[in-house]
């Protein structure tokens, strides 16, 4: 199932604010609400406040629609049934925002594992796409002279 669309979650009448990831996401398995904070001129960007019982940790992600050129995820068919995606509009699909101190140049987007939540249950997951072999792992977010397609 591919799984972007042209319509920002931004622009819904009811954007998906909070929602839960049951698994958690990667290295992250007992932080399984989130709670995504927009803030005043940061699109496209937003910070995943992730929590667990005891705390919260942050993520910057972003939606890659209209940002990333020529993103199409794909999921399998296992993810899009286990979050109980019937259509892709359903599907929201963030990637997590990599940047070290200070060189925000090099900033990064991991096209291989976004997570993807349903609008309607608020539901999510990461997932490794099934395509993941026609995008990396560390995109370069800034205009680079490289395209989502390509090796690690």
């Amino acid at each position: 199932m591919k799984v972007l669309t042209d319509t920002l979650s931004l622009e819904l009448e009811t954007p998906v604010d909070e929602f839960t990831l049951p698994q958690g996401i990667v290295g992250f398995a007992h932080y399984t609400r989130a709670q995504l904070l927009r803030e005043n001129g940061g699109h496209p960007f937003m910070r995943m406040k992730l929590r667990s019982p005891a705390e919260c940790v942050h993520f910057v992600v972003m939606e890659p629609n209209g940002f990333i050129p020529g993103y199409e995820p794909e999921l399998f068919d296992s993810d899009a049934a286990a979050l109980g995606l019937a259509d892709a509009s359903d599907a929201m699909i963030l990637t997590i925002l990599t940047m070290k101190p200070g060189t925000p140049e090099e900033a990064t987007v991991n096209l291989i594992g976004p997570i993807v939540v349903n609008r309607r249950t608020r539901i999510g997951r990461q997932v490794v796409i099934s395509n993941y072999a026609d995008y990396r792992a560390r995109h370069p977010l800034i205009a680079s002279r490289e395209t989502a397609a390509g090796p690690f």
